[in-house]
């Protein structure tokens, strides 16, 4: 078993959770539906895992893979979930090329502090309805995945989970705000270029269209109100209720209670958005379920549990991966994160860049504390390392329809809304290969 947890072997059942959420979607649809097959794929795969790395002497590493990161993960999803399903924004608007490069533009801001996810399912209705009238209405949605579902993400570990699993590995809160001129620079862009588009296809919208456009106009109203409170309070709670502000959390004879305070707050602030929110608003307004939330937890318990092995294995043969340039990580990473789950694939970069020689000896030497200002070191790697890791995990999982989990849920709610999304290949081919790829090449060539 010990042979087994130090062998390549090891990363097989973890490539296997990974390939199973990318080709089960494709191949086999209704089947992978149901959240029980999901949970019996999970365990059938973490179990054995389990086994050997408890009798190869692991159990240590396991314990830490659980209830260090995926509870601590998935407390923090189930409350961005709960209380931005609290929040609804109803209404119609006049569909000018202005107004919904507006609604792009404060669904990217709004996506690093209310998670992607959060951002796109408060918005997304709102702007199929502004567009209701017009006749060309894919490349709005093709942006607001791009821009909301995926690169809006990128300032906080609340806007995309694999910077929140990156945090937990000692990259500061407040490190991610290094990111911004990546984020500028790649939001702004694709804006302009939406503008331009939409601005195009609105010229050749039929007038009619457009006058009724102009009559059918609807107040836009928010309700849910009270859940920014208790969004303010989690953003609060991530940010200072850690080792690094309250220091008696990280001592060895901390209580219970005490090292998981962050996570009991989170989870009581769930509880009150849940409880104070009218329940229309929640279950009718947004059609709130708890099938995604479910279907996170089943999924990522198999890969937390996989990905131990495989962890200790990138780890420790880093050095051998032949990895020397910020530009492989960036591009591995973003390859991954693309037809992968982004989450797992950022911490196995981030695994292989805190094996590598460099980071063994700063670590050796005392100098890696994961504050930022310090040492050029961010959670435990080379901070142009952590950078490139970070950006591509976030940017490129919009290259794919399974990229990230906001992509497909857009592209549902666009279809049942009579919007023709194109097909898996058929997103690639006309727009992320022509227009995201070549943006996400020239932040590496600027910035990385």
């Amino acid at each position: 078993m010990e042979q087994f947890v130090h062998s390549a072997w090891s990363i097989i059942p973890f490539g296997l959770m990974l390939l199973m959420i990318a080709v089960a979607p494709l191949v086999m649809e209704h089947w992978w539906e149901k959240n029980l097959n999901k949970l019996i794929v999970s365990l059938v795969l973490g179990i054995p895992v389990a086994v050997c790395l408890i009798m190869g002497g692991m159990s240590h590493e396991l314990m830490h893979q659980v209830f260090g990161d995926y509870v601590p993960f998935i407390i923090l999803l189930l409350a961005l979930f709960v209380i931005t399903g609290g929040i609804h924004l109803s209404g119609d608007i006049q569909a000018k090329p202005w107004i919904n490069t507006t609604f792009l533009g404060i669904g990217w801001i709004l996506a690093s502090f209310m998670g992607t996810t959060g951002a796109a399912m408060l918005l997304i209705r709102p702007v199929i309805s502004t567009n209701q009238q017009r006749k060309y209405t894919v490349h709005t949605i093709l942006f607001f995945i791009a821009l909301v579902a995926n690169c809006g993400g990128l300032l906080t570990p609340l806007g995309d989970p694999p910077l929140f699993m990156l945090f937990l590995r000692g990259a500061h809160f407040t490190w991610f705000l290094h990111l911004l001129p990546e984020w500028a620079f790649t939001g702004i862009l694709l804006l302009i270029i939406y503008f331009l588009l939409d601005t195009y296809y609105y010229s050749k919208e039929d007038k009619a269209a457009l006058a009724a456009d102009v009559e059918q106009q609807e107040t836009l109203r928010l309700t849910g109100n009270i859940n920014f409170l208790y969004l303010l309070g989690v953003i609060a709670s991530v940010a200072f209720v850690n080792e690094g502000y309250i220091k008696a959390m990280g001592e060895p004879d901390a209580n219970l209670l005490l090292k998981n305070l962050r996570e009991i707050i989170l989870v009581v602030l769930t509880l009150l958005s849940y409880f104070t929110t009218n329940k229309q608003v929640r279950f009718e307004k947004n059609k709130f379920t708890w099938a995604p939330i479910i279907e996170v937890a089943v999924l990522f318990l198999g890969i937390f549990i996989t990905m131990t092995p495989a962890l200790a294995f990138l780890k420790a043969h880093a050095a051998d991966l032949g990895f020397t340039h910020t530009w492989q990580f960036y591009y591995s990473t973003g390859a991954l994160s693309a037809f992968l789950d982004n989450t797992p694939t950022a911490v196995a970069f981030h695994g292989v860049a805190s094996g590598l020689p460099e980071s063994l000896a700063a670590a050796q030497a005392g100098v890696v504390t994961g504050m930022l200002g310090e040492t050029s070191f961010v959670a435990g790697v080379p901070e142009i390392l952590l950078k490139a890791i970070s950006i591509a995990a976030v940017m490129f999982g919009s290259l794919t329809y399974i990229g990230n989990g906001p992509n497909f849920m857009v592209k549902a709610i666009a279809e049942e809304s009579h919007i023709k999304m194109p097909s898996f290949f058929g997103y690639m081919l006309r727009f992320s290969l022509i227009i995201l790829l070549p943006i996400y090449v020239l932040v590496q060539l600027i910035f990385l």
